[in-house]
């Protein structure tokens, strides 16, 4: 009898000792799934500054969330299936970068998850928030105004090339806000007493030809509008302004690093390490509806000294002073 109860008292232990680590990882808490959502690629450097923001916030991907990529890759028209995807696979918070579009679609998507939006645009005015200091909803995200800076980008540009009469502007026909740019252009245009030809451009080939059909057009200066699709780029239209002579203001300070003459605008790698830092607040419990629109505070002027000179073009010297960089 003694020698039943010690093996009944064993094979208890044992089973114990085997249900135990079972019940302990049955109560660890999946991990939480975000989903990335872009209208074009994703540059290298600006994932891994979303993935600082996350770190910030105490989240390292493989090790305690993981990620869902998905990317237009320029065709914008299929946000919309991209976003649903997400949403079907039940993704914890969609961090929707690049312009508006991705955040609209994943709002269209969704009204419960919540999304995190990085964009150029006023996100007011293109419906991702009513509000910029309590969004409200599930929708929240950062905004570096850049779109509302092409005008200023304009004058940047008359100042550095005053005897350009007509100015090419380069857009994306794809992306559903390139009209909006194009009629925003019209007062600034007239202001400065000079005329914009606008050339369009959604692939790397139909780059080539827009430079083309801008130099048999007469074509003085070139403003680059701020398209997330044009980063994949970058290195190929800078080229082809410096083959063609042509003096170019863009967006993104990558474009200057490239060899392009000038870049204006907020610092597009911090406003991705502030979407990481917003979707970790959310993932640890914050509300998107009370999370206010983050924006940009300082716009940086980068000048290309080298490239000026080889395009004979003397910098004003106020330009210079008011310049965050000027690379020699």
């Amino acid at each position: 009898m003694l020698e039943m109860r010690r093996r009944g008292l064993i094979t208890l232990l044992a089973t114990a000792a085997t249900a135990w680590p079972l019940a302990a990882r049955a109560q660890q808490p999946a991990m939480p799934v975000i989903g990335f959502l872009g209208g074009a690629s994703f540059p290298k450097d600006a994932l891994a500054a979303f993935q600082r923001g996350l770190s910030e916030a105490g989240y390292i991907e493989g090790k305690n969330v993981a990620i869902e990529y998905r990317s237009a890759a320029g065709q914008y028209d299929r946000l919309p299936d991209l976003a649903t995807d997400l949403v079907r696979r039940q993704v914890a918070v969609i961090a929707a970068v690049g312009s508006s579009a991705p955040g609209l679609a994943a709002k269209s998507a969704s009204s419960v998850i919540p999304v995190v939006f990085q964009t150029g645009g006023d996100p007011v005015q293109d419906g991702l928030v009513s509000r910029m200091n309590r969004p409200g909803g599930n929708v929240t995200g950062v905004s570096r105004l850049s779109v509302a800076l092409e005008p200023k980008r304009l004058e940047l540009l008359h100042e550095v090339a005053p005897k350009a009469s007509l100015i090419g502007f380069l857009v994306n026909p794809l992306n559903p806000r390139a009209q909006l740019l194009v009629q925003q252009m019209r007062e600034p245009v007239r202001s400065l007493g000079i005329s914009l030809n606008v050339l369009e451009a959604s692939t790397e080939g139909e780059l080539d030809a827009a430079f083309a059909s801008a130099v048999q057009r007469g074509v003085d200066a070139l403003l680059v509008a701020q398209e997330p699709s044009y980063y994949r780029w970058y290195e190929h239209i800078v080229a082809l302004a410096a083959r063609h002579t042509m003096p170019a203001i863009y967006g993104s300070r990558i474009f200057a690093d490239a060899g392009g003459l000038m870049t204006y605008d907020a610092s597009v790698l911090d406003s991705f390490r502030q979407v990481g830092v917003y979707v970790g607040r959310i993932l640890k419990g914050e509300k998107p509806a009370d999370m206010p629109v983050v924006q940009p505070t300082k716009f940086e002027l980068v000048i290309n000294l080298k490239t000026a000179k080889a395009l004979g073009l003397a910098i004003p010297d106020r330009l210079l002073v008011r310049a965050d960089e000027v690379i020699e």
